[in-house]
């Protein structure tokens, strides 16, 4: 009876050990990888790919990533704030590891849509808001449509536009609008935008056509869609003036000069 006692104890003592030994061995094992991983995983290059206004080295420079750095180990959030923040033409930027020694980057260009004035000058922004360069004057960038009625508070490069709080609206109208467009390829046709009125905007579109638009719709997709059929049935010489702040659903209201 003890000697089977003695032997359960003798079972439990090499149980443990073996536990241990598993879990000691275990640890060793990841040591082992870890420090591999720092040994032998360094950058020796980094590629860059994607249209931009920047120069791939000028992209790698704002990194800060050396060669001979981890590669496992590189702050990648704060490569990517580092890149959008200090080149602020870029809009997306997208990071992969090509093991072993390779950081890839893709990178997005930023399109300019409008000018908008603020601090001392005009700023160039994207269809999202996003302040991409301060200008002079507008003149500088006459292929962009001239904002009027917001204006710019404390602008910085690289940063979302800003306005005044009873300005918001007019705001979020002009970016839902700049987007839309965007998507229709119809920023380039578009003159001066004009966010004064209370209830409406108004665009100079083909250089001829004043457009009225409701200054909060949900329905810019359908708006734009239908200045595209009104603009096949106006004649190539008329000016004049296209109310769509009615519903679509309506006949739209073309008024020429």
């Amino acid at each position: 009876m003890a000697a089977r006692r003695s032997s359960k104890r003798t079972r439990r003592r090499r149980g443990r050990f073996g536990f241990l030994y598993k879990a000691l061995s275990l640890v060793l094992i990841l040591a082992a990888i870890v420090a591999g991983c720092i040994v032998f995983f360094r950058v020796n290059d980094v590629a860059v790919s994607g249209e931009s206004k920047y120069t791939a080295q000028e992209i790698i420079d704002v990194t800060g990533v050396q060669q001979g750095d981890n590669l496992l180990l590189l702050p990648r959030n704060q490569i990517v704030k580092r890149i959008l923040t200090q080149l602020p033409y870029v809009s997306n930027v997208n990071l992969r590891l090509s093991l072993p020694d390779t950081l890839l980057i893709s990178v997005t260009e930023c399109a300019p849509a409008a000018l908008v004035q603020g601090g001392e000058g005009w700023w160039i922004i994207d269809a999202r808001g996003k302040l991409l360069e301060q200008v002079s004057a507008p003149t500088v960038r006459p292929d962009l449509a001239k904002v009027t009625g917001i204006t710019a508070l404390l602008p910085t490069v690289g940063t979302k536009l800003a306005v005044a709080e009873e300005e918001q609206t007019k705001l979020s109208s002009l970016t839902r609008l700049l987007t839309a467009m965007e998507n229709r390829a119809m920023l380039g046709r578009v003159g001066a935008i004009d966010l004064t009125a209370a209830a409406r905007l108004t665009f100079l579109y083909d250089g001829r056509i004043t457009v009225k638009l409701p200054l909060v719709d949900e329905k810019v997709e359908a708006k734009l869609e239908g200045l595209e059929r009104a603009m096949e049935s106006i004649q190539d010489n008329e000016r004049g003036t296209l109310d769509l702040t009615r519903d679509i659903g309506e006949r739209w209201y073309f008024d020429p000069e």
